[in-house]
C-alpha cells in the first residue's frame, strides 16, 4: 500500500491566505483538487493541518471526497514535522512508501501520480519524483526504508538532504506535466498558476 500525504499546515504568510482553500477556476480549491488527483492514484489520503486547521478541515466538503485529517500542534517548528506527523498516521504494516506533496501544487496531474507509483512498482527506488530537464516536482514517493531516517533529520534542515542522498536516475520520472513544478507561495504565483 502506498498513502499519500498532503502537507498544509503552515500559515502561508507570504499568500496572505490558507493556500488550501484557494479557488480555482474549476470550482476546486487546492485541496479539493489534490485529495481528487490522488484518490484515483491510491487508496489512502491523508491531509496534515495546523495553522487554520479547522476552517481548512471544514473546507473539504464535496461528497465524493474522502481524507483523513492529522494536527500537526508543532507546525511552526517546519514542515519536518508535518511530514513526521504524517509518517506516524500511514505507517503500519502493508505500507510499502508514502507520496508527499505539497498543499501549494495543486495542478499535479493523475497521470504523473499513477506514473510516479509505476515506477516505484517497477525499480523499487528509494526516491521517485517527477523531472523535467534540471527540474524536480511532486509528488515525491519516499520508501519506507527512510522514514526513520526522515524521523531523524535536523529539524534546520528538514527532509531534503535525506531525499537528495537517495535519488537516482532509476527514480526520476520524466514528465510533461506542467502542474508537477507549479507551486504558489505568493499571490503573483496564485495568478499565473490560474491563468490557463
Amino acid at each position: 500500500m502506498i498513502p499519500a500525504i498532503v502537507l498544509a499546515a503552515g500559515k502561508s504568510t507570504r499568500m496572505g491566505r490558507p493556500k488550501a482553500m484557494l479557488p480555482l477556476d474549476s470550482g476546486d480549491t487546492f485541496l479539493t483538487r489534490i485529495v481528487r488527483t490522488f484518490a484515483s492514484a491510491v487508496e489512502d489520503v491523508v491531509v496534515v493541518v495546523g495553522h487554520d486547521a479547522d476552517a481548512i478541515v471544514s473546507s473539504l466538503t464535496a461528497p465524493d471526497l474522502s481524507a483523513r485529517f492529522v494536527d500537526n500542534p508543532d507546525y511552526e517548528q517546519g514542515q519536518l514535522t508535518s511530514l513526521i506527523a504524517g509518517l506516524r498516521v500511514i505507517d503500519r504494516p502493508g505500507v510499502v512508501a508514502a507520496l508527499v506533496t505539497l498543499v501549494d501544487v495543486p495542478l499535479v496531474s493523475a497521470a504523473t501520480v499513477r506514473a510516479v507509483v509505476d515506477r516505484y512498482r517497477q525499480t523499487h527506488a528509494p526516491i521517485v519524483r517527477p523531472v523535467r530537464g534540471g527540474e524536480h516536482g511532486h509528488p515525491v514517493l519516499i520508501d519506507r526504508s527512510l522514514f526513520d531516517a526522515i524521523r531523524h533529520a535536523d529539524p534546520a534542515l528538514g527532509a531534503k538532504p535525506v531525499i537528495r542522498a537517495n535519488v537516482s536516475t532509476a527514480g526520476d520520472v520524466e514528465v510533461d506535466d506542467d502542474g508537477a513544478f507549479a507551486d504558489a507561495d505568493t499571490p503573483e504565483d496564485y495568478e499565473r498558476l490560474r491563468r490557463p
